[in-house]
């Protein structure tokens, strides 16, 4: 073969080699998020939205996100999580409540005041899943977790104490909630966030547990006129939420394009969801307070009173998690301690 035969041969091969990595390079996948929330909500439009923007750009637009808003592509709330699981979507976001008994570890921050701030109390709840309780989600690529802010009522008839609240039928989002609920008196009807808008205007409840964040695109200031808050920097209880991925779409992808899921996942993703509702929080109290509704502020001592009766939750779930092998005394203060190390 001739000299300059073989460096025509080199030079194509080259160019074949440099044409098959730019082809490589250029490669994009398109991942399905769905979740339960119209896109005006606070979490889809303060977190969900921008972060699917933000992994587009850093991966130079290799990476597409279809977003699949208030169940678009099928089935229910509560089973989202598996969606992601089973590969019928890629990634989802949705309530570990609506579960029931499937994440018990990370129950704990679901205890009557074990939380407040979201943003703080998402930071400790990542960091507690991390350390504590990841075997719940070997089955997925957890891109994170977090919590609402304080939980609190809203109502048709005003709650001014625990007397008042007694047989009252109110939504709860989470079996820990409900049987809260239950322990201070009022009739528990559990259902997802989605169905309490119509069950609010059917008189199917009188009144529902969820944060202000979510109160605007649910309407709930218009349909009741009445919201309880307690003192103290903690809310009456939280409910936690998981952000995941399907972990053979995470697995599939180069290394650069997992290093970009990698740097949107975590500690501080948790912690941007958590001031999305935080901020939700604010926007949606401002609305009822613009509508001129009743908002009923318990004082210490009649916050203590709840604190008393709801505190029996803790030891129920204490006792049910050692009937698992599960040291649910230390998780609670685990869970306590890291709420006051993201709190300072």
């Amino acid at each position: 073969m001739s000299s300059f035969r073989r460096r025509a041969l080199l030079a194509l091969a080259t160019l074949s080699a440099l044409t098959g990595a730019s082809l490589a390079q250029a490669q994009t996948v398109t991942f399905r998020l769905h979740q339960f929330l119209p896109p005006q909500a606070a979490i889809p439009a303060k977190a969900i939205i921008p972060w699917a923007k933000k992994v587009e750009a850093e991966s130079g637009g290799r990476i597409k996100i279809q977003l699949f808003h208030a169940m678009q592509m099928g089935g229910t709330p509560p089973q989202l999580f598996d969606q992601a699981r089973d590969g019928v979507v890629d990634i989802t976001w949705t309530v570990l409540g609506y579960t029931p008994g499937r994440f018990n570890k990370s129950e704990v921050f679901e205890l009557p005041f074990m939380s407040g701030s979201a943003e703080q109390s998402s930071r400790a709840f990542q960091a507690y899943v991390e350390k504590f309780a990841a075997d719940e989600f070997k089955d997925v690529k957890l891109l994170a977790v977090h919590t609402h802010g304080p939980g609190l009522f809203h109502t048709k008839a005003p709650v001014t104490g625990l007397e008042s609240l007694r047989g009252m039928k109110i939504r709860g989002g989470s079996r820990i909630i409900n049987n809260m609920l239950t322990k201070l008196g009022a009739n528990p009807v559990g259902m997802p966030v989605p169905a309490v808008t119509e069950a609010l205007s059917k008189g199917v409840i009188d009144g529902t547990t969820i944060p202000w964040e979510v109160t605007p695109a649910l309407k709930v200031s218009e349909l009741v006129k009445n919201h309880t808050t307690f003192a103290g920097q903690q809310g009456l209880y939280t409910q936690t939420f998981a952000f995941s991925m399907n972990r053979a779409a995470y697995n599939k992808l180069p290394d650069e394009l997992k290093k970009v899921i990698d740097n949107n996942a975590g500690i501080e993703t948790a912690a941007m969801f958590g001031r999305a509702m935080d901020e939700g929080d604010k926007a949606g109290r401002a609305i009822a307070e613009k509508a001129g509704n009743n908002i009923v502020a318990l004082d210490v001592a009649e916050t203590q009173r709840w604190r008393r009766t709801a505190g029996t939750v803790e030891t129920d779930w204490i006792n049910e998690m050692k009937g698992k092998n599960i040291d649910g005394a230390k998780l609670a203060s685990e869970a306590r301690a890291l709420i006051a190390k993201y709190s300072k």
